[in-house]
């Protein structure tokens, strides 16, 4: 991970969550008798763009409570249905402006599990607990919302499902869904399918391939079983981050947390680059390539100590080196959360990035990332598997984004977390402040796709029969 890869953020526009998936032709109306609402929620809905082909389509939707009780919007989802322009085709989400705040509203791509002529994947609109409550018979008012192609280009939407050229006022509109918790409650999806998430695979058979798994039970960075456990604390200096920083494998530290084993990375900085310190720990291997990656981590918004603000990146990726600009062989594959934005953005956000290649000088990247505006603080279970086929990313046993067979590795990785500043432009204070990223386990299983129930069923395993460290995984 190097400062200058991360400049190609800068160029995103406001987004939630970019998908690359595949695309097909023409559908109908649903019938309205299938679109009543069974939960006391009504979806309306207009378009600003109303054009057969747009650099942007505009579903401006409102939810309506027309129910007895009051309902939850963080407990709603609406979908909106369409078909990509190409199965290597990427979309940004943005929120223009909104009656409930753009800050609680998100957007994110996800694929249908039967795709169908007039759609293989919907945005879906979620709310935070900013948004509030609906009252019964209120509405949320406008959401004027927006999404396009993350390279520009122009996007036919003629034949989308959810898209209606002629609705310029809002109306009730059943071709886009609103779900009530796991129920839906208003609309009807392409193809009358319900629900439109892709399953797990079998939790059968399960996992028997070569394994990395590390509980991280370690009294401190000086350990002798973390490099014979094939792990390196970073000391030697370079990016990413601000010029200057240090590596402190001191700072990388170990703890029992309620019968449990916790790696903690401690990055501090007191305003100059200086006195930034930063922590990273990495596999001195670079043997693994296809299968399954699960990290438990707990992300932090706010530092352990001293003022808040400082443009943070916590991560869990795995990643090759670049043996040249452009080289295809290079590969890299992040989570990375900025819990005080960065990279052009205002708050938090998180990625999970595929790449491809890059160039440092004069920068070009090529990558496919999905990304979500909200808050991740807390322990997340972190999910990313690799076939010959596509690169799948969880967080929390949810899918979050999908990255085509483009950005698969050609050469095995290392597998790595770090943590560290991206500049000193979010906090100007010289106050020293320190920041935490945690980690309870990671595992890989090689050249096997393992849902995110079959990870915490192998996690649980090793921890019942007292297993904190087994590799199997062979040398590249």
């Amino acid at each position: 991970m190097r400062t200058s890869r991360r400049s190609r953020i800068r160029a995103a526009s406001a987004a939630a969550v970019t998908l690359a998936l595949g695309c097909t032709a023409l559908a109908t109306l649903p019938s309205t008798a299938g679109a009543a609402a069974a939960g006391g929620l009504v979806v309306q809905y207009r378009t600003s763009a109303s054009g057969a082909t747009a650099d942007q389509s505009e579903p401006w939707l409102k939810v309506r409570n027309t129910g007895s009780a009051s309902v939850p919007l963080s407990d709603v989802k609406v979908r909106y249905y369409f078909k990509g322009e190409s199965a290597s085709a990427a979309y940004s989400f943005a929120c223009s402006w909104a009656v409930k705040g753009c800050t609680n509203i998100t957007g994110t791509f996800k694929p249908l599990a039967n795709p169908t002529a007039t759609a293989d994947r919907y945005l879906e609109i979620g709310f935070t607990s900013g948004a509030g409550s609906l009252a019964p018979g209120a509405d949320t008012g406008d959401m004027q919302l927006r999404f396009h192609r993350a390279d520009w280009q122009t996007l036919g939407q003629s034949d989308d499902y959810s898209f209606g050229a002629e609705r310029n006022t809002y109306g009730d509109w059943p071709k886009v869904t609103a779900q009530l918790g796991s129920v839906t409650a208003w609309g009807e999806a392409p193809g009358g399918g319900d629900p439109t998430d892709p399953t797990d695979p079998p939790t059968d058979p399960p996992a028997d391939g070569p394994t990395l798994f590390d509980d991280f039970d370690y009294s401190g960075h000086t350990d002798p079983r973390i490099a014979a456990n094939g792990w390196s604390v970073r000391s030697n200096s370079g990016g990413p981050g601000v010029p200057g920083a240090v590596w402190a494998p001191e700072n990388v530290t170990f703890s029992n947390q309620n019968g449990n084993a916790v790696m903690n990375l401690e990055t501090s900085t007191a305003g100059t680059g200086a006195s930034t310190v930063q922590t990273e720990i990495l596999t001195k291997s670079t043997k693994f390539r296809n299968g399954t990656y699960a990290a438990r981590v707990k992300f932090s918004d706010a530092p352990r100590s001293g003022p808040d603000g400082d443009h943070l990146v916590q991560t869990f990726f795995t990643i090759n080196d670049l043996k040249a600009p452009m080289a295809d062989d290079y590969a890299e594959y992040d989570f990375e959360y900025l819990p005080n934005g960065g990279w052009g953005e205002p708050s938090n956000i998180l990625y999970t990035t595929s790449w491809e290649t890059y160039r440092p000088d004069p920068w070009e990247a090529v990558n496919q990332h999905s990304e979500a505006r909200q808050s991740y603080a807390g322990w997340h279970d972190l999910v990313v598997t690799i076939d010959d086929s596509a690169i799948t990313y969880y967080i929390d046993g949810q899918l979050f984004g999908t990255h085509g067979a483009q950005y698969l590795p050609e050469r095995p990785m290392s597998i790595n977390f770090n943590q560290w500043l991206i500049d000193l432009e979010g906090q100007s204070s010289t106050t020293p402040r320190s920041y935490d990223q945690q980690v309870d386990y990671v595992l890989h299983v090689k050249d096997q796709v393992l849902s995110p129930a079959q990870v915490s069923a192998l996690v649980a395993g090793y921890r019942a029969a007292g297993t904190t460290f087994e590799d199997t995984v062979p040398g590249a």
